[in-house]
């Protein structure tokens, strides 16, 4: 296989891991692992690498991108003697990635200020709550290769939108229902316009929920302080998106979590060294779990 993928190489130029397992024809794990192991191949990632937590890894934390989704999606694989097409090819694709954050994030925030509008004047929106937005977007990861909306099937456009909006003190619950039902028309019709075709995936709580969540104790609930950690203001009250930031220093959580990302950074550089040391026969399900995506989707809350 590596004697094909380099003829493919030297015809195509350059091209990114998804680009070459089509054209090869060959399943992703054998491309990347063949790709790895040749001296003649050279593989230049654009990927930043942030804290993902995955419950079926016993120590819950792994780096995101995957292995096979920082192949696929944000690396660009050729030939020694391509050193400078590669480098050009790098550039575009991290200018493309750029241009989808900046447009997912545009649109997260066009949406906000329309529900804003619609909101109890009672309430104004960008006093009673905080928007977060978080996920890849954040690091400027986002991606627009389609993938199916899990409950529905239907075809949207890379990644999903994660927002974590928060209602202060005092905050009637009736005002909070109604915000979670104007965001919910919102995710419903991105989804289901074809010149969209974006998922938002959110949650709305007080911030009594909040500092429940602090309390760090079950998967969930580190999830959610994981979100809000690596999370940025896109609307709404400042101060009290700085006073969940300060909760979450004030209780350790920050370095906490800053651990987990460290322990995973070291889990991934093992990982990749055990996909590539091991034969193919000998790889486990767990083994093959270190390569794939993990969904945190599960327990957004």
């Amino acid at each position: 296989m590596t004697r094909s993928i380099i003829e493919i190489l030297e015809k195509k130029g350059p091209l990114t891991g998804s680009e070459l397992i089509e054209e090869s024809g060959a399943e992703g794990f054998s491309v990347w692992r063949k790709a790895r192991k040749s001296h003649e191949i050279i593989l230049s990632s654009v990927a930043r690498h942030y804290l993902r937590l995955d419950r079926r890894l016993k120590e819950l934390s792994r780096i995101s991108p995957s292995i096979f989704r920082e192949f696929l999606t944000y690396t660009v694989v050729g030939l020694e003697k391509q050193r400078e097409a590669i480098e050009r090819k790098c550039a575009s694709l991290s200018s493309h990635i750029e241009k989808v954050s900046k447009e997912k994030i545009e649109l997260a925030y066009e949406v906000m200020c329309a529900i804003g509008s619609e909101a109890d004047p009672l309430f104004p929106l960008e006093k009673a709550v905080c928007v977060i937005i978080a996920g890849d977007i954040v690091y400027c990861m986002a991606h627009d290769v389609p993938r199916p909306e899990r409950s529905t099937g239907k075809l949207v456009r890379g990644s999903d939108i994660d927002l974590v909006v928060v209602a202060d003190d005092g905050i009637a619950e009736h005002v909070i229902k109604r915000i979670d039902d104007l965001i919910y028309q919102e995710k419903y019709r991105l989804l289901v316009t074809p010149h969209i075709r974006e998922e938002i995936d959110y949650v709305v709580k007080g911030i009594d929920k909040v500092k429940e969540q602090l309390l760090f104790d079950n998967f969930g609930r580190i999830l959610a302080c994981k979100i809000l950690q690596e999370g940025t203001l896109l609307y709404g009250n400042s101060s009290l998106f700085s006073r969940i930031k300060a909760m979450l220093k004030e209780t350790g959580l920050t370095g906490r979590l800053l651990e987990m990302e460290n322990c995973a950074r070291a889990f991934r550089r093992q990982a990749e060294e055990r996909l590539m040391q091991l034969p193919l026969e000998s790889l486990t399900e767990e083994d093959r779990n270190l390569f794939y995506p993990a969904d945190e989707s599960e327990e957004f809350d």
